[in-house]
């Protein structure tokens, strides 16, 4: 068995610990809903380890909005429905960790499992927000130019999805009590319901809180000691803030005729998802940990690797895989809107308001 600074490693006993860790963002994400996996591509890819890409069946609705009627003289005409795909790609990720005499050095006498698997599980949900911001930014940035059905449907749902007050006067650029409602039902409609999740900067969450509009929820720890999270609720919605969200800084010049100074702003984007809205499961590399002992260098190191693998997706659009995507999707590629299309068959699109996944863009 490997030796973790002269401690016994067993690989699957710590995967099993850190998951068992709390993570209040990585929990309250899953208690959302909005973020979380799909079966069909989980086990696509799960059987086949050095899987990149699935594509699986998506199917479509019926129309219930062309009823016909019945007058005992009239044939039935009947319709079917449309089945399109969907592509998901696997993300895999690794990191190491070395130190010296590792576990003394950090735990300072305090229980060695917990700490390094406490450290190890915050990590890991950065960076599974961080792919989250990559998808997001990729859905929104889709070609919407030309006549093709593709950008047809992508400027449907840039234009639908987006709520843009940055360039109002006054208060009005900022998120008020009425935001987060006119953004859900710009997006879906009768369907705004559906919306389950809020991510914003922590300068829109001070305006909230200034109007009084936020509320915070809060934990109580194993020592029975009451915290306020970064998880609040506004109209109904969880809320995440996180200060990783998109911010544009917008300078202003001088006027021509030097009646006004220049002067700039921030333009903050705040992520509204619906329940289902993103696929991010981590499926499980071959080895997830592992354990190196080098007993040479400074008198002795030791090092920590972790790999993991993430089916990646957003329920109704498709990663469109391009040819030199061949090992593993990158941030850079998740952000690529040129690799995402609204799901389709050729010939018409689903429609915009069953994509649960929408933004408001504000001075705060």
């Amino acid at each position: 068995m490997a030796k973790f600074d002269s401690k016994s490693f067993n690989a699957q006993a710590f995967g099993a610990y850190v998951e068992r860790i709390p993570n209040v963002k990585k929990n309250e994400l899953a208690g959302s809903g909005a973020v979380g996996g799909n079966e069909n591509a989980k086990k696509a890819l799960s059987a086949q380890g050095g899987s990149l890409y699935c594509r699986i069946p998506y199917s479509g609705r019926i129309n219930g909005s062309t009823s016909q009627n019945n007058d005992g003289n009239t044939d039935v005409s009947s319709s079917g429905t449309t089945t399109y795909e969907q592509g998901l790609v696997v993300a895999s990720r690794m990191d190491s960790w070395t130190e010296r005499s590792f576990s003394r050095n950090i735990t300072a006498g305090m229980d060695f499992m917990d700490n390094v698997a406490q450290q190890i599980g915050d990590y890991k949900q950065e960076v599974r927000q961080s792919m989250l911001l990559a998808i997001l930014e990729g859905v929104f940035d889709m070609n919407t130019a030309g006549p093709s059905v593709h950008a047809k449907a992508a400027k449907e749902f840039s234009d639908r999805h987006t709520f843009d007050i940055s360039a109002e006067e006054g208060e009005n650029a900022l998120v008020g009590a009425d935001t987060l409602n006119k953004a859900v039902q710009k997006a879906c409609g009768d369907n705004k319901s559906v919306f389950s999740l809020v991510i914003m900067h922590s300068q829109v969450a001070t305006n909230l809180e200034n109007l009084q509009l936020l509320k915070y929820l809060t934990y109580t720890d194993k020592d029975g000691i009451t915290r306020d999270l970064a998880m609040g609720s506004w109209n109904g919605r969880r809320v995440l803030v996180d200060d990783g969200m998109p911010v544009q800084t917008v300078n202003v010049p001088e006027s021509s005729e030097g009646k006004g100074d220049g002067y700039s702003y921030n333009i903050y984007t705040t992520y509204i998802l619906g329940r289902g809205a993103i696929i991010l499961d981590n499926i499980g590399d071959s080895v997830p940990y592992e354990m190196s002992r080098d007993a040479r260098t400074n008198g002795g190191e030791d090092t920590l690797y972790v790999r993991d693998r993430y089916i990646c997706g957003v329920d109704g659009i498709s990663f469109e895989k391009p040819s030199d995507l061949t090992g593993s999707a990158s941030n850079e590629d998740l952000a690529d809107g040129g690799n995402w299309n609204i799901i389709n068959d050729g010939i018409t699109a689903i429609p915009h308001k069953s994509i649960a996944i929408a933004r408001i863009i504000s001075r705060g």
